[in-house]
């Protein structure tokens, strides 16, 4: 990619990844050095690494590039592609970190029971290093798949900042931590884990200001165990990573899914306007409206408005949906009423099988159409 994941991410050159690798820290290193003692313990290092990591990176890291650089490829090869290489980049980043730590450095790190890396001089710098790294890493990995299912995200945005924030270093990806790393590490590290993990290094790491608890806290069992740094630091640095990608593919995927339906429904429908109450009354059959229907909806609307000029400003002030409202409308409707049936048949689907409610709607509408 570009500078991305942190390099030129199209090479099967050890010696070219290495490098690009090195170079990236060379750039990290100088960054910890800038901060100040307030900035780790504020959590003000994350506030300043997002600006830096993805400043400028989002102007090269475009659709447009990735159209390019893989040329004929659906955009789930090209996401698969990156996380690949973004498990490379970090696999060989944790070899690197962890070479560079002692055993008395990480024997140091565990007795202290999880205490700051700024209360150990020897290998805080090398600590922050690997942290600023891996979450820059994870962050661009995020922002690229974003970019590849055209997801639109605009990082001077606060609330599209946040959502790239929480999906790369989401609530999801550090319970799966918690559990993860001890089922994916060998049977005897396993036991080791558990007992830092439940020990004072959990509870150190918890009172801490980092953002993302988790990302300390796998930070801290990387090099608090002697005799186990290399493997372990290579092993979590690259599961991590992985995660962090398939669960952005996962969110990424999901809206690009809904996005591509509601494009799909503007186009074939005839009744654009009946075909927002139906699906709003699809919608509201159970009495609960899921991410994926608010999502939908939105862009739909989004879409009759900016595509065919309409902006329904009765149903925009609706509360509660009137079904007899709603087949009021259809019966006035003269004409084939297909693409309706159609349509609340996919919004019924959007987020799961169908349940007895919008069975009962869909029943009702294909009557009513069929007279």
């Amino acid at each position: 990619m570009t500078e991305a994941l942190p390099g030129p991410l199209n090479s099967d050159d050890g010696d070219a990844d290495r490098e690009a690798v090195e170079q990236e820290r060379a750039k990290l290193r100088e960054f910890v050095k800038g901060l100040s003692t307030d900035d780790i313990k504020s959590g003000g290092w994350f506030t300043k690494l997002c600006a830096q990591a993805l400043r400028s990176y989002t102007e090269n890291a475009t659709w447009e590039y990735f159209q390019q650089k893989y040329k004929g490829m659906p955009a789930d090869g090209i996401v698969e592609q990156q996380i690949k290489l973004a498990a490379k980049y970090a696999g060989i980043e944790g070899g690197i970190t962890s070479s560079l730590y002692t055993g008395t450095i990480a024997a140091t790190i565990g007795s202290l029971g999880g205490a700051s890396p700024a209360t150990v001089p020897a290998g805080f710098v090398t600590f922050m290093v690997d942290l600023t790294y891996i979450s820059q890493l994870q962050m661009r990995l995020a922002h690229d798949i974003a970019v590849i299912y055209r997801i639109p995200l605009d990082v001077n945005d606060p609330e599209d900042m946040f959502k790239l924030i929480r999906v790369a270093f989401g609530v999801r990806a550090g319970e799966a931590m918690r559990s993860g790393v001890t089922k994916f590490v060998p049977g005897l590290v396993r036991q080791v884990l558990k007992k830092y993990y439940s020990g004072p290094v959990l509870a150190a790491a918890k009172s801490l200001p980092f953002v993302g608890k988790h990302l300390l806290q796998r930070n801290i069992i990387k090099f608090a165990i002697p005799g186990i740094g290399i493997p372990l630091t290579i092993l979590v640095n690259r599961y991590t990573t992985v995660f962090a990608g398939r669960h952005a593919r996962s969110v990424f995927r999901e809206e690009a899914r809904v996005i591509e339906l509601a494009d799909t429904l503007i186009r074939r429908t005839r009744h654009l306007q009946l075909m927002l109450w139906v699906t709003w009354l699809v919608i509201n059959a159970d009495g609960k409206i899921t991410d994926a229907e608010r999502l939908l909806f939105q862009r739909l609307t989004r879409l009759a408005r900016e595509r065919h000029q309409i902006n329904d400003g009765q149903l925009a002030n609706v509360v509660d949906i009137d079904p007899d409202e709603v087949w009021h409308r259809v019966d006035a409707e003269p004409g084939n009423l297909s693409d309706i049936v159609y349509a609340a048949e996919r919004v019924a689907t959007i987020d799961g099988d169908l349940n007895k409610h919008e069975k009962a709607i869909i029943a009702e509408l294909r009557d009513r159409c069929h007279r």
